[in-house]
C-alpha cells in the first residue's frame, strides 16, 4: 500500500506482555477512520485512488521487532523501533502491560520513548502505558489518568504527576505539546476517537464509533453511558458541547432556562431546536444522564448514597431511590450490591 504525504504516522510502541486490546482497539479505530476518509475522498474525486491511504499510517513496533508475546496469549508481529524514521512520527502511543508493585518499565523502551517523544506532534498512553510515559519524564507536572486499579500506584511512584482516576481520557497541553492518557483497556478506543476527532472532525470520528458500535464520548468517569451516546448521535454534534457541559454539571439545576443560557439561545428557541435535533426534551436527557451517572457512582465508588444523590442532581436520597425503582426496579443499595466493582 502506498501512503499519501498527508497521512499521519501513528506509532504504537509496545512491550512484551502487551495488553492486546490496548493496541488492537485503537488500531481498529484508526483504520475505521481511514475508511471513512477514503470514502469521503472517493465521493469528492471522479478518479479516486483506492490503494492510497489518506488519513493514517499505523505501525506497531517493539524494541526487538518480530513476534511479540501478549498478555492474552495471542502473539502479534511488530516492526523494530529503531527502523522508524523519527521525522515521520506524528502520534506516539504507548499501550499497557500488567503492572504490579514489582513491575519496572523496560529501561530501553523508556529511553526510546523519551528520545522519540520530542519529535512527535503528540504523545499518548493507553491504560498502564502511563507508567512508561511517567518513567520517561513525560508526565511530570501534568494531569494524567490510567486504569483505575493502578491509579494509586502511579501516584505513589510518581508524586510529581497529578493522577486523576475518574476520566476515560485526559489531554494535558503545555509548552505547545499535548500529552494524552487514558483509562483501562477499552478506554484506548475512546482516546483514539478523540484523537481522530482532533484530526478530522466530529463526523469522521462518529462514523468510526458507529462502525465499532462504541461510544463517541462517554462522560461520567470510567463507565459507558448509552443515553449520552444516543443524544450525541441524534444531535450530530449540534449540541455536543452542551452535552459535555451537562454531564460535568449534573449537580446543579439544569432547567431549560439554564441550558438555553449555556447554549446561547432563548429558552423557547432552545427547547424547539433541541427536540428537533435530539428527538426528546432537554429534561428527559438530563434525567437519563443523572440516573446513569448515579449508577456508575454506585458501582465504581464507595461514596454514601446520600452524597451520590447530591452529586448527580437528585437533591435527596429519596428522589434517587424513586428514580432507581422506576428505572431499574431496585433500590440504590441493592444495585450497588449487585454491580459493585469493589
Amino acid at each position: 500500500m502506498t501512503f499519501s504525504s498527508s497521512a499521519r504516522h501513528v506509532v504504537f510502541a509496545v512491550a512484551p506482555e502487551l495488553v492486546l486490546l490496548d493496541a488492537c482497539g485503537p488500531v481498529e479505530a484508526f483504520w475505521r477512520a481511514e475508511l471513512a476518509v477514503r470514502a469521503a475522498s472517493a465521493r469528492q474525486s471522479p478518479t479516486p485512488s483506492p490503494g492510497e491511504a489518506h488519513a493514517y499510517r499505523v505501525t506497531v513496533a517493539s524494541l526487538a521487532g518480530g513476534v511479540l508475546p501478549t498478555f492474552a496469549g495471542l502473539p502479534v508481529v511488530t516492526e523494530r523501533l529503531d527502523t522508524i524514521d523519527p521525522a515521520t512520527l506524528d502520534t506516539l502511543i504507548v499501550p499497557g502491560i500488567p503492572i504490579d508493585d514489582t513491575t519496572v518499565p523496560d529501561p530501553a523502551l523508556v529511553a526510546w520513548i523519551a528520545a522519540a517523544a520530542p519529535r512527535a506532534r503528540r504523545v499518548a498512553s493507553v491504560c498502564t502505558g502511563a507508567f512508561y510515559l511517567a518513567a520517561a519524564g513525560l508526565l511530570d507536572g501534568r494531569r494524567a489518568t490510567t486504569h483505575w486499579r493502578n491509579a494509586a500506584q502511579l501516584a505513589r511512584r510518581y508524586p510529581q504527576i497529578d493522577v486523576d482516576p475518574e476520566p476515560i481520557w485526559l489531554r494535558d497541553e503545555r509548552d505547545g505539546r499535548a500529552v494524552w492518557t487514558s483509562a483501562g483497556v477499552t478506554a484506548g478506543i475512546d482516546l483514539s476517537l478523540a484523537l481522530i476527532e482532533e484530526d478530522y472532525g466530529h463526523a469522521v470520528a462518529m462514523q468510526a464509533a458507529r462502525r465499532l458500535v462504541v461510544f463517541m464520548k462517554r462522560p461520567g468517569g470510567q463507565a459507558q453511558f448509552s443515553e449520552t451516546l444516543e443524544a450525541q448521535s441524534a444531535a450530530g454534534g449540534a449540541f455536543e458541547a452542551l452535552h459535555g457541559w451537562m454531564a460535568a454539571n449534573l449537580h446543579v439545576e439544569l432547567s431549560v432556562e439554564r441550558l438555553a443560557e449555556e447554549a446561547r439561545m432563548s429558552p423557547r428557541t432552545f427547547a424547539r431546536r433541541y427536540v428537533e435535533a435530539v428527538g426528546r426534551t432537554p429534561a428527559r436527557t438530563v434525567a437519563a444522564m443523572r440516573i446513569e451517572a448515579a449508577a456508575h457512582a454506585l458501582a465504581q465508588s464507595r461514596r454514601p448514597v446520600k452524597r451520590i444523590a447530591a452529586d448527580c442532581g437528585f437533591g435527596s436520597e429519596q428522589n434517587l431511590r424513586r428514580a432507581f425503582e422506576r428505572r431499574y426496579g431496585v433500590l440504590p443499595v441493592d444495585y450497588r450490591a449487585r454491580f459493585s466493582a469493589a
